[in-house]
């Protein structure tokens, strides 16, 4: 019996200091997904901002500039998968990798054929583990991107979107990503970065939202060559804040739940002790009453 609530002592013991590094992290990123949501805030404007200037310049200009114009025979797609560099952030990667893994069976049953990117260590260690090729990777700042790391991206998506796909260029690019909601909700999303879109989704656009008439100085082939830079960097790099504050609000779910866990196993093993030293304490009064009965017979 001792031995009993000696292990149970010992449960208590380790599940109090795991119980201390969860909420210690709770803590951690509960502190950091502000930040990343005021990021958010602060860097979406700006992209559609450049999303709509550059769909304008698009659509007036009549310009077939390479990084807007629809390619008739389409056989390479670039995938770009945004995860995380960390885990305990719940089913957050993998909820991505299973919307790209639905993405590239989806161009592939199209005949085409993918060309993956892959951002963060979980997207980097899928692919490892079953030995697949990847075009190239980019880790160590899921939580906190540098717009460093989005531009080089960018210029890497950019270079192999104008290279020929017999040269070893893709067609289209697409980027699967976690777009942040609510601190509740987080959803696996897919858009196609390249082409550009000029017309982002189905519904009749509001009255702000309807395109403004430029001029084109010096030209409109100049400015599509300054602007869609500037839009695959600034959408790649929202993406990449949607993905770190979806991982940071998915990390403090996930840290909370085990923290909860945490207390609920203590209390339980405490109850388990008590029970033991119950049991343990009756029998030895059990004991010394058949003790004294025995004594009292004996006499």
């Amino acid at each position: 019996m001792g031995a009993q609530i000696r292990e149970y002592r010992q449960r208590i013991r380790a599940v109090s200091s795991t119980k201390k590094i969860t909420r210690a992290m709770e803590l951690m990123a509960a502190a950091r997904v502000v930040r990343a949501q005021q990021a958010v805030r602060e860097s979406s404007p700006y992209a559609r901002a450049l999303t709509r200037a550059v769909s304008a310049v698009a659509t007036f200009s009549n310009e077939d500039h390479p990084l807007t114009t629809e390619k008739t025979d389409v056989t390479r797609a670039a995938v770009v998968v945004i995860t995380s560099d960390r885990g305990l952030a719940g089913a957050y990667s993998s909820s991505v990798l299973k919307e790209s893994e639905r993405l590239v069976a989806a161009l592939r049953e199209e005949g085409k054929e993918v060309v993956p990117y892959l951002l963060g260590r979980k997207a980097v260690g899928f692919y490892k583990f079953r030995q697949r090729e990847y075009a190239a990777e980019w880790t160590s700042n899921s939580e906190k991107p540098a717009f460093e790391t989005a531009r080089e991206v960018g210029e890497r998506l950019v270079a192999d979107f104008t290279t020929p796909t017999e040269e070893g260029g893709v067609d289209e690019v697409h980027v699967v990503f976690t777009r942040f909601v609510t601190m509740v909700t987080q959803e696996p999303e897919v858009i196609r970065l390249l082409p550009l879109e000029v017309v982002e989704g189905t519904e009749a656009p509001d009255a702000d939202d309807l395109l403004p008439l430029y001029a084109f100085e010096p030209s409109a082939e100049k400015v599509l060559d300054a602007l869609l830079p500037k839009y695959v960097n600034a959408r790649l790099f929202n993406c990449m804040l949607q993905a770190a504050a979806s991982e940071l609000a998915a990390r403090q779910r996930a840290m909370k739940s085990a923290t909860d866990n945490a207390e609920e196993l203590i209390k339980k093993y405490t109850r388990l002790v008590n029970q033991a030293r119950q049991a343990e304490i009756t029998q030895e009064i059990s004991e010394i009453v058949g003790g004294a009965s025995a004594l009292a017979e004996s006499k």
